[in-house]
């Protein structure tokens, strides 16, 4: 790629309309993956002669006058929890790497191939999914491109680096406590956390099945929109998957905001912020004319009732593997998977008793408003192998902590677009929250906030 920060959107035009060829745009990423990626420690995984088998298909397809779908030729990456064809699906782990290489490729990344796209590579991730900082013991911490000495967040630290660095413009990470909203927010770009139960998780290593989302990262709404519209579609294989008609949003991103009722969020959700997380909120509101600000009841109960069921239901997975092999994790998430196992089995019921109470509450709230925004993470990017925060004054340990506003909002599965705000020197991210299934809605602001110039992603300043 002759300029590393264009939009999938971009390559996809060039690529389509005979301006550029897929073999060239991916031979481009696959040099700049090779010249930048021991700096941030994106990618774990490259399949080179994969990508470019690929591009020489999607060239040939467009060549016999074929369409070449809407995401031609654009190089995408995957967090190292997707299964790859030929790869095995390390789930950023020592123990998942000895498993046999895997069969098939996921069915994300299969439905982006057949839109166009072409997949290079597999990348970093916190072991197991269960991190927030983008740090890894076995494979080195990704590092941000905005600033190397920072963290990138986590768990889908790679898929923030490589994205926000310009290797590739689009990155699949996962999310079940705010795994792809962090590092959004950290590495400034838009990040869509779909509803639950919306994409197909099937070929991916779980964490907490009833919290797992799948979706992407990239540096623009159109490139979420076309990666979320490609990706949509029944999977029986994915258990959890609510059946529903596809619903296509690329065409409604400049229907605009007429008539949406909006709202920041309060209390819980200004606690702890940073000023700089604040100041971020209130850019986006204002650009929006938003005014009102509401409270979620119970918000930080919720939180807690998250880390309850995340514990439990991290704990029972990998229960065989720390029995058998316990000093072959990362010693912070096998303590905390311990832990999880030792939480009795009141205190979950409790928690999915509470979930059920605040589902409905928070529902109720989407009676009378249609978006709420709020904070994405307390702070900008802190320093790798910083273990403390500073919230409100209060000392408190870093890596649980910078989830805070996340996790009550993927506790009951909320559609949400992380979208970045340019503060100086670091970028950070603010939430666009609706109801259930209304990606429609939060990608529809989003595409607003850019265009108004309120939100945009910034190219790093760090040399990468």
């Amino acid at each position: 790629m002759s300029n590393p920060f264009q939009t999938a959107a971009e390559i996809a035009h060039r690529v389509s309309s005979g301006e550029a060829s897929a073999t060239s745009i991916v031979a481009d990423a696959l040099a700049a993956i090779a010249r930048d990626n021991a700096r941030i420690n994106a990618f774990t995984d490259v399949t080179a002669d994969r990508a470019m088998a690929r591009a020489g298909a999607v060239d040939a397809e467009r060549a016999a006058g074929k369409p070449p779908g809407p995401l031609a030729g654009v190089p995408f990456a995957v967090k190292n929890l997707f299964d790859v064809a030929q790869l095995p699906t390390r789930a950023g782990s020592k123990l998942n790497r000895e498993r046999g290489a895997a069969k098939k490729d996921a069915p994300l990344v299969r439905r982006l191939e057949a839109a166009g796209a072409v997949l290079v590579g597999a990348l970093n991730m916190g072991e197991y999914a269960y991190d927030f900082t983008g740090e890894n013991e076995h494979d080195g911490p990704s590092r941000n491109p905005h600033d190397l000495s920072r963290m990138t967040g986590g768990s889908s630290g790679g898929s923030g680096g490589a994205v926000a660095a310009g290797l590739v413009p689009l990155a699949l990470g996962s999310d079940t406590n705010g795994s792809i909203r962090v590092p959004a927010s950290f590495c400034g770009l838009f990040g869509l956390k779909p509803t639950y139960g919306r994409l197909s998780r099937a070929g991916s290593f779980p964490f907490v099945a009833s919290f797992d989302h799948l979706g992407p990262l990239a540096r623009s709404t159109r490139d979420l929109a076309l990666a979320y519209d490609a990706m949509q579609g029944a999977d029986a294989d994915d258990p959890a998957q609510t059946p529903r008609p596809m619903e296509l949003v690329g065409g409604m991103l400049n229907s605009g905001i007429t008539g949406l009722r909006m709202a920041t969020l309060g209390g819980y959700f200004k606690v702890g912020a940073s000023a700089d997380a604040l100041t971020a909120v209130a850019r986006v509101a204002a650009a929006l004319g938003v005014t009102r600000e509401i409270d979620i009841p119970e918000a930080a109960r919720a939180r807690a009732a998250a880390f309850v069921i995340t514990g439990a239901e991290g704990a029972a997975l990998h229960l065989e593997r720390l029995r058998a092999r316990p000093h072959d994790f990362d010693p912070a998430v096998r303590d905390r998977l311990i832990a999880g196992s030792m939480i009795p089995a009141v205190a979950v019921i409790r928690a999915q008793k509470f979930r059920r109470w605040y589902r409905d509450a928070v529902l109720q709230l989407f009676q009378d408003v249609d978006v709420l925004l709020a904070p994405a993470t307390p702070c900008t990017a802190p320093s790798i192998g910083q273990t403390m925060l500073d919230l409100d004054g209060r000392q408190v340990p870093l890596r649980p902590n910078i989830g805070i506003f996340t996790q009550p909002i993927s506790f009951v599965g909320l559609p949400v677009v992380a979208v970045p705000v340019p503060l100086s020197p670091l970028p950070i991210g603010v939430q666009v929250i609706a109801a259930p299934w209304r990606e429609d809605i939060v990608l529809r602001v989003a595409h607003f906030l850019e265009q108004s110039g309120a939100v945009s992603a910034p190219n790093p300043n760090a040399g990468v």
